[in-house]
């Protein structure tokens, strides 16, 4: 497996750093690459999303991760909304026109905030993917399932896959599925038992971590061979 580290302009002399990920050497390259953002409250080296991009280059799939600016310079609190959109669109423009890489459909993934916000752009056309895949996907304030975002999601006309955990205080699982029967997108849900907005789960459970992630891995890998044509 191959890594680099890059530095991409965003916008008004601001940069973010990102890793791409491509399968190794002699493995056959697919012609689908996957973008991934984080959530609000880690960056790209949270080990989900590490293992998350390597896992998919295992599988063919060149995939990269991106920092947004806040979290470049150490900050806790997100930046503004078309911030998040300016530094997404930017990774996008850079992913397919900068990188020579040899694909012709896109991907958008995130954890929690990274991809809601891609969930907005991709409503809204102003982010071309070809499909979007959810880390858990942050449909109410935690703990209050009565306020849901989901407005724009019926807007969408992409595949979608979701991952939610049984224990994810910020999507309730009857609400998410009462969402989703109302969706004119295609989707996909994988529960993880146990998991919370993180996809952790009890040690009582005995469930290993880099098991989920494996799982998460071969669910996306096996997602995207079926709506990718």
């Amino acid at each position: 497996m191959d890594t680099t580290r890059i530095t991409i302009p965003v916008m008004n002399e601001e940069s973010v750093s990102a890793v791409l990920t491509v399968p190794p050497k002699g493995n056959t390259v697919k012609k689908t690459g996957i973008i991934t953002a984080h959530g609000a409250g880690n960056d790209m080296e949270n080990p989900l999303l590490v293992a998350f991009c390597d896992g998919l280059a295992m599988n063919g799939y060149p995939a990269m991760r991106f920092n947004f600016p806040y979290k470049e310079k150490g900050l806790k609190a997100p930046d503004g909304r078309k911030k998040l959109e300016n530094t997404w669109v930017a990774v996008y423009r850079f992913f397919t026109g900068e990188l020579a890489l040899d694909v012709n459909h896109i991907i958008a993934a995130g954890k929690s905030m990274g991809g809601r916000v891609a969930s907005h752009m991709v409503a809204e056309k102003t982010l071309p993917v070809d499909g979007i895949i959810f880390l858990g996907y942050p449909l109410h304030p935690p703990g209050d399932p009565t306020k849901i975002r989901d407005a724009h999601l019926y807007e969408i006309t992409v595949p979608l896959l979701f991952f939610a955990g049984t224990r994810d205080p910020l999507c309730d699982l009857g609400r998410l599925d009462s969402v989703l029967s109302k969706l004119s997108a295609p989707w996909k849900r994988e529960v993880i038992d146990g998991g919370n907005h993180s996809f952790h789960t009890p040690k009582s459970l005995g469930i290993r971590e880099t098991d989920i992630f494996d799982r998460i891995v071969s669910t996306s890998a096996e997602w995207i061979e079926t709506v990718i044509t």
